[in-house]
């Protein structure tokens, strides 16, 4: 069966098509979760939040289409909403994730430490372009911004942060 059609079921109500989305989606959904709070039992907490709230309400998805950026919107704000609500110091914990690591440590701390420079808004289109390589149309869904805004807002973060992307071989 397609993706498209396990949406249109989720929506319709069918539990085991919701099931299989979510599994599909869970290391996509809790690198999110991740990214912002760096700590693998707040991850998982904000993973399980998400898919409780994408399961209350899954039916209010339009579009099949849709279904990744509203789930990964699900996610962001859950994870925006837990920081908040915990008013917690987000530390660097040393229980890293593969596939998730720069070769070195500093280089982790110190991305992390350059991404807490941003406020939300900046840190959440970053992190979903660069982290989660979402498209730009993508990310201004999520955010509800307009695509120039989007664009602004990578270029002014990506300049603040000092990163320098090179096109195509990432050769040294």
């Amino acid at each position: 069966m397609n993706e498209t059609e396990l949406v249109k079921k989720a929506i319709a109500g069918d539990v085991e098509s919701f099931s299989e989305l979510i599994v599909s989606r869970r290391e996509r959904l809790y690198r999110i979760a991740y990214t912002y709070v760096r700590n693998k039992e707040d991850a998982l907490e904000i993973v399980q939040e998400t898919v409780y709230r994408a399961m209350i309400s899954v039916q209010t998805v339009r579009e099949p289409k849709y279904f990744n950026t509203w789930l990964t919107k699900i996610a962001v704000n859950n994870a925006l909403d837990y920081i908040r609500k915990a008013k917690k110091t987000v530390y660097i914990d040393n229980d890293y994730e593969a596939g998730y690591v720069p070769e070195r440590t500093e280089e982790h701390i110190d991305l992390h430490k350059a991404l807490d420079t941003l406020d939300e808004k900046a840190k959440t289109i970053i992190v979903l372009r660069y982290f989660e390589d979402l498209s730009l149309n993508d990310i201004s869904d999520i955010v509800g911004s307009p695509l120039s805004t989007v664009k602004s807002i990578i270029y002014r973060s990506l300049a603040k942060l000092n990163i320098e992307l090179k096109d195509g071989d990432d050769d040294e």
